[in-house]
């Protein structure tokens, strides 16, 4: 009898980033404190070249998969990132940084340790082209920032490409609280409350960051996220960008939520991840905190001070059965 495997883990929750400059038709345009951003976490995940470099993108990938590999993970959800739209289709010169879905496809096709998650903006006049093209090639989830996208997804105009990501078991995995590293469009749009019309129309939502505050000025979603998830059963949330300053308050609202098996892991690298914020919080004990930034690898530092934390390891599988399954 061949012994039952174990589901494998996957940090739901990981972006690729390019500049563009080898073909991959990404750019990156960060000004201000979004350039201070992006040369910190470049500098955070042990890139040997700036942003800029030309070789920047293909770096970026192999630091990527090198560290999978040497995780205790077994694969990422990687995700594109579209252009912000109007909501008459019209693009906006608006954004700190672009990764096409063929791009996506192309790198994951390459490295099976990565799963795709395409990134379309409803608003595009192509967009249930594109989505019909993305599902072809295997994408197990759709990315979208509403609040940085500009994406109102309580708008009628956009049931259609709703009622097909229900049809095809295509989950949203959308930001959720505020936002600090890339510009916003329209904060309103960081309340889960705008998911409600793709969850009752049947689609499978993924709530990022589990709605937490980014800095001192954000509301604090969780508790209308957390009654939100008794509404509707078809309702997650991850635990990305966790182990940061402010969001890392919402690990003991997580740990108390009766609906453990509907928190997924994930990272949200290359965000910055600190091993202090837990530690301040109380969840770890002085050693834990000193290992946790022994650990190079931002991935593993991040499944590390989860587990140390009291995540079962479980939350480290759940979002299997949450992920779109190609057909074959």
């Amino acid at each position: 009898m061949t012994p039952r495997q174990s589901p494998p883990k996957i940090d739901g929750h990981v972006h690729l980033v390019g500049n563009g400059l080898t073909g991959s038709g990404c750019w990156l345009r960060m000004t201000g404190w979004h350039r201070m951003m992006g040369g910190m976490m470049a500098k955070m995940v042990g890139m040997p070249v700036s942003f800029t470099h030309a070789t920047f993108d293909q770096i970026y990938v192999e630091r990527l998969v090198s560290m999978i590999q040497t995780s205790s993970l077994d694969h990422a959800l990687l995700l594109a990132q579209d252009e912000v739209f109007n909501e008459d289709g019209t693009k906006r010169d608006f954004g700190s940084f672009h990764v096409p879905n063929d791009y996506l496809f192309s790198v994951c096709e390459r490295h099976p340790e990565f799963f795709p998650a395409a990134s379309i903006h409803p608003a595009r006049r192509d967009a249930l082209e594109e989505l019909d093209h993305s599902l072809a090639r295997g994408a197990r989830a759709l990315k979208l920032l509403p609040n940085c996208h500009n994406v109102n997804c309580s708008l009628p105009q956009y049931d259609r490409f709703w009622e097909k990501m229900a049809a095809a078991g295509l989950p949203l995995l959308a930001h959720t609280g505020g936002e600090m590293t890339v510009p916003v469009a329209n904060k309103l749009y960081e309340n889960p409350e705008y998911l409600r019309r793709p969850l009752e129309i049947g689609v499978k939502v993924i709530a990022a960051h589990v709605a937490s505050r980014s800095s001192w000025f954000d509301p604090d979603y969780f508790e209308h996220l957390a009654a939100m998830m008794l509404e509707f059963p078809q309702l997650y949330a991850d635990t990305s960008a966790l182990n940061t300053p402010f969001r890392s308050a919402a690990f003991s609202k997580v740990l108390e939520h009766p609906l453990q098996e509907r928190f997924l892991h994930g990272s949200d690298y290359p965000v910055p991840i600190g091993s202090w914020y837990a530690r301040l919080r109380g969840l770890i004990p002085p050693d834990v905190r000193k290992k946790a930034a022994q650990i190079g690898n931002l991935i593993e530092r991040d499944y590390y001070i989860k587990s140390e934390i009291g995540f079962d390891p479980k939350h480290f599988t759940q979002i299997n059965s949450v992920l779109r399954t190609p057909h074959r």
